[in-house]
């Protein structure tokens, strides 16, 4: 296989809402550049893209797999990346190692939540966007409509290329703009058309929009700009010109149309991507710190020493565990020696491999701004960086989202702990935005995500490669308890059974503090009523009371204790009989002074489509949230609530249910509440039937 310089190579992430036929572009363009001899189909499971059993099953993407084909002499690496919101780090993680979101639209929907969130993904990490208004076959397909939508949710950013001709059932022929051509696809599937002079009906709509292109040419570039004022158009090559810049600086977003499951528009799209699509060698140079913790810049070229970001990995039967790379920098061959900064650990990649979904073909080196994967290291997973061992550096990571949904796990056998540990951490070393910690207050395994979907997928690879089952329930609540009023009682410890007894004997002043306060304890004792060396012991019964929770046996928070008063006796007394003392005055007292519950409030941000903001907002309500506001962007509404813990479990399915999967939500831990009185006693009873059983 031929090497291919950074000029020459496009690094494309297939990106959009969900169901839009993102991999169903994927397959057309491989079949288009003759990669494959028949275009794979996601329905029947042939897609080149959607390999995985689990892909294959839901008929929908999980994980960005990496494609690549040959066009114009041009390296398309194509990363066929998924559409919902449970997979969003795949997504993070792609346009990293990408300069160019290929932004697929559906022709009848237009910019859709999902649309708009990898969209401000891929400004994040500074890529460049072509959209593809997909599906232009359809009977109520809109393209001026869908433009009107990029141009609204898009800064006004667009720029229309070719002009449909017949949109809806039977949809084949478009105006390519730049060249002036009618272009006329055959609708078997084939990938074939023929192009033809314009016919007068098209040629004023078409010359409009010609002059729209030039201008929005001429803007990108200042000398562009004046040669535009003085001679009043720009030459065909001058246009071309500024589109280029156009898309490397980010001001302008092209904008092209097809139907992707029979091919139509996608040899067109291709050609536009390798003559104007942004290269890896067009990117500033990465900014890397080294050993030192100094900042150094790699530029993308050969010539540099060699870095390369790893952005994805993944376990493969037979095959172990396979790193997805991107060379940042230099040029990787096989048997290098590397160094990984992130771990410091030595490694040596092994072969290199070009991949077409499950397909590899060994490779002897991939240049710098090529993406390629490699098997079997020792230790570097998701995000690492591996560089020369002469001149280490760390690259900037991947910036993964916060898990929006959590739920506990328990073992259906029992002995199978220790398993369950090493796989959801080797799973979660391949897929970060997969969070797993053992609670020591809740005494529960939680697993922490993106969505229910999410970790039902987790959940069946830890049960395919790791062989053990488990069952996921409904996580507990770090509820707290505190009190509200003031209280003073008298704890006293007396025990006689037969030589020496137990005595301690002590009164508590107990008061509530501010929120976040935590606990205070303060020595008042005078005249030595209690000796000073059991002080220490009645403090440790009042804080291994605070751990055990008094009400409901949850943590106390933000409560006061001062011990003021007691006795002792010189034979009987014990720093065991003060901490026992300690403890019962404390409970006694606590649950005169008001006990209450306090629960953890999230702040919730909802993202839906304006016609479904009555739904979301009725089901907030439903789950005790408060709504703090609304704020309109454009077609779509964010709304932002208050939300308990306790009413939020699967809320991301039930969304995705409420909004027919044209909703998410983000949320994030705000504070703590008192629980509402109805809600504590269904609480409390709870608490004491469980501990009866």
């Amino acid at each position: 296989m031929k090497e291919y310089p950074s000029a020459k190579i496009r690094n494309i992430a297939v990106i959009g809402h969900a169901t839009v036929g993102k991999t169903t572009l994927a397959d057309a363009m491989l079949f288009s550049a003759g990669e494959v001899n028949r275009q794979g189909n996601v329905d029947d499971g042939s897609s080149l893209s959607d390999y995985h059993g689990d892909e294959i099953s839901r008929k929908i993407s999980i994980g960005t797999s990496l494609l690549h084909c040959d066009w114009k002499d041009c390296k398309l690496n194509i990363l066929d990346t998924p559409g919902y919101s449970d997979f969003v780090g795949e997504v993070q993680g792609t346009l990293r190692v990408a300069e160019l979101g290929l932004m697929v639209v559906d022709a009848t929907s237009g910019v859709e939540v999902g649309t708009e969130s990898v969209g401000k993904l891929a400004d994040a990490n500074e890529d460049s966007i072509i959209f593809f208004v997909n599906k232009m076959d359809k009977e109520h397909a809109d393209f001026d409509s869908v433009f009107s939508s990029i141009q609204s949710r898009f800064a006004n950013k667009g720029v229309q290329l070719q002009l449909p001709v017949n949109a809806g059932e039977g949809f084949d022929s478009f105006v390519d703009l730049l060249k002036m051509q009618l272009v006329k696809y055959e609708t078997n599937g084939s990938a074939q058309f023929t192009t033809t002079d314009l016919p007068d009906a098209l040629k004023a709509e078409a010359e409009k929009h010609y002059e729209t292109i030039v201008e929005l040419a001429a803007e990108s570039d200042d000398e562009l700009l004046e040669k535009f004022f003085e001679e009043g158009t720009l030459s065909p090559d001058d246009v071309m010109q500024g589109i280029r810049i156009g898309i490397v600086k980010r001001s302008l977003c092209p904008v092209l149309c097809g139907v992707s499951s029979s091919s139509i528009g996608v040899k067109h799209l291709m050609d536009f991507i390798a003559d104007y699509g942004i290269a890896p060698s067009d990117r500033a140079p990465e900014i890397a710190k080294n050993s030192s913790s100094a900042e150094v810049e790699r530029a993308c070229n050969v010539t540099a020493p060699l870095s390369m970001l790893i952005f994805k990995t993944i376990s493969e039967a037979h095959v172990g565990e396979m790193s997805f790379f991107r060379v940042m920098s230099g040029k990787v061959e096989g048997g290098t020696d590397v160094q990984n900064l992130n771990r410091n650990v030595s490694e040596k990649i092994g072969q290199i491999y070009v991949m077409n979904g499950k397909n590899r073909k060994e490779v002897g080196c991939l240049n710098a701004g090529d993406i390629g994967a490699t098997v079997k290291l020792k230790d570097t997973h998701t995000g690492n960086t591996l560089s020369d061992k002469r001149d280490a550096v760390i690259l900037e990571g991947i910036n993964f989202p916060a898990p929006v949904i959590r739920i506990a796990l328990e073992p259906k056998a029992k002995g199978d702990e220790d398993k369950i540990s090493t796989g959801l951490h080797s799973l979660h070393e391949q897929d970060p935005t997969f969070v797993v910690n053992y609670d020591t207050e809740l005494h529960q395994t939680i697993i922490s995500g993106q969505g229910e979907m999410h970790l039902d997928i987790v959940v069946k690879r830890l049960k395919d490669k790791f062989g053990v089952d488990v069952k996921l329930v409904e996580p507990k609540i770090p509820y707290r308890e505190t009190i509200r009023g003031r209280s003073e009682t008298q704890g006293k410890f007396k025990k006689q059974s037969g030589g020496r007894g137990q005595y301690g004997d002590v009164w508590l002043k107990v008061e509530p503090l501010a929120s976040g306060d935590g606990f205070e304890f303060e020595n008042k004792i005078v005249g030595g009523v209690i000796p000073g060396k059991f002080i220490p012991a009645v403090e440790k019964g009042i804080r291994e009371t605070l751990e055990g929770g008094v009400l409901a046996g949850y943590k106390v928070t933000d409560v006061k204790a001062s011990l003021y008063d007691g006795s002792y006796h010189n034979v009987d007394s014990s720093e065991m009989a003060f901490k026992v003392a300690g403890s019962m005055a404390f409970k006694k007292a606590f649950m005169e002074a008001k006990p209450v519950l306090l629960e953890p409030i999230y702040d919730v941000e909802v993202v839906v489509p304006e016609a479904y903001m009555g739904d979301v907002m009725g089901d907030i309500s439903g789950r005790r949230g408060k709504i703090a506001g609304m704020e309109s962007e454009g077609p779509f509404q964010i709304v932002k609530a208050k939300v308990p813990l306790a009413e939020l479990y699967k809320y991301s399915t039930t969304l995705r249910s409420l909004t027919h999967g044209r909703g998410i939500h983000r949320r994030k831990f705000s504070h703590y509440e008192t629980v509402p009185g109805d809600v504590m006693k269904k609480i409390v009873e709870a608490v004491q039937e469980e501990k009866a059983k």
